[in-house]
């Protein structure tokens, strides 16, 4: 497939070479290095989430220790993504980009799949957000509409009404369905746009996935007499704990209806440049404190991560500083609201979406 063409504008790609020199000065004035606090971060994470594990299995028998460690780990889970697997991926960890393959490979183990997810985030997400049948973070799965120039049809029409039960199975859609339809379902953005995917890493996802299940559901129940029941229940509540959470820092980022949509046109071009499109489809969130900076991955400065991928979520308070200062001087589209009226925002997007608000506009 052709791929989508940004708008050429000599004038823009002058701004963001201004734009990305400040940058580049202001980090170059900060005196120490500050990955290194992600480097000891690769470390604990991961000790945390499977030594809540071995708690558990070693309180087996205490039923509420047992479930409160399941559900710790789904937060723990989360933590693990937003402060590693993602940096990883943009090798912004180590200066290694085989240490940083080793800490991504970390999301093989806690049941997703490092290979096709990086493919998803880095050459679709990444490369064009926002923009439907490239962007696999807005792939539609059926149930929920977020596309506002897509028609609502069937249950859509009452998404706004039964969301809050299809987000709880995120990480279930992901594990069970997702990873094997980008792998195996020829009509999946991934699959259309990337190309073939290795039989090796199909054999590999399959084979982690198994020892995942069998870690987390049958070594509990086979070894440590576990329950079957219990042993699916506090899995269940694992999983639930950590879609909430995850969907919960990253839905206020992009689909609400104060970013846009972009539409190809028949040439596959886009009605904005690069550096216009990121800021028309990415909002901050107002919240920073230390708790966001060094716990959540600093993910409320999404839009320093899409204009600057290439420096770790340490930097981005500065960088954002800039790139507020910088987006006021040339009259550039920045977006930052309070985490919860994001959230709104997102609920609204599915109600006007439910509604076909886009249509009766058009009309």
């Amino acid at each position: 497939m052709e791929k989508p063409i940004y708008l050429k504008d000599s004038e823009d790609a002058k701004l963001f070479n201004e734009l990305r020199k400040k940058v580049n000065q202001r980090i170059e004035a900060i005196p120490e290095n500050r990955d290194l606090y992600i480097q000891i971060k690769a470390i604990i994470l991961p000790l945390v989430y499977f030594g809540l594990y071995v708690f558990a299995l070693f309180n087996a028998d205490k039923l509420w220790i047992y479930i409160s460690s399941f559900v710790l780990m789904g937060i723990s889970l989360v933590l693990i993504y937003l402060n590693l697997i993602h940096e990883a991926a943009h090798n912004n960890i180590y200066k290694s980009k085989r240490l940083n393959c080793l800490v991504l490979q970390i999301f093989d183990f806690v049941g997703a799949n490092s290979y096709i997810w990086k493919k998803r985030h880095i050459a679709s997400h990444h490369a064009y957000p926002n923009v439907d049948g490239w962007d696999t973070d807005i792939e539609q799965s059926g149930l929920l509409l977020i596309v506002p120039w897509i028609k609502a049809k069937g249950v859509q029409k009452y998404q706004h009404f039964f969301f809050f039960l299809v987000y709880p199975l995120y990480l279930f859609n992901w594990m069970f369905i997702r990873d094997f339809r980008d792998f195996f379902d020829s009509e999946r953005v991934i699959l259309k746009t990337q190309g073939a995917i290795p039989t090796k890493e199909k054999i590999k996802m399959v084979a982690y996935k198994l020892f995942y299940f069998f870690y987390q559901i049958a070594v509990p129940v086979l070894f440590f007499k576990v329950s079957i029941g219990l042993a699916l229940g506090a899995w269940f509540l694992q999983v639930i704990a950590a879609s909430i959470f995850a969907l919960f820092v990253l839905l206020p980022l992009h689909p609400l209806p104060d970013n846009a949509f972009p539409k190809l046109d028949e040439k596959n071009g886009l009605p904005f440049s690069w550096l216009h499109h990121q800021f028309e489809v990415t909002n901050d969130l107002q919240e920073n404190n230390w708790f966001v900076r060094n716990v959540l991955g600093n993910f409320n400065f999404h839009v320093a991560h899409h204009l600057f991928p290439n420096y770790s979520y340490l930097y981005y308070n500065e960088i954002t500083e800039e790139i507020e200062e910088f987006a006021r001087e040339h009259n550039l589209a920045y977006k930052r609201f309070p985490i919860f009226t994001a959230l709104g925002k997102h609920v609204d997007l599915l109600k006007q979406n439910a509604n076909n608000a886009y249509f009766i506009l058009e009309e």
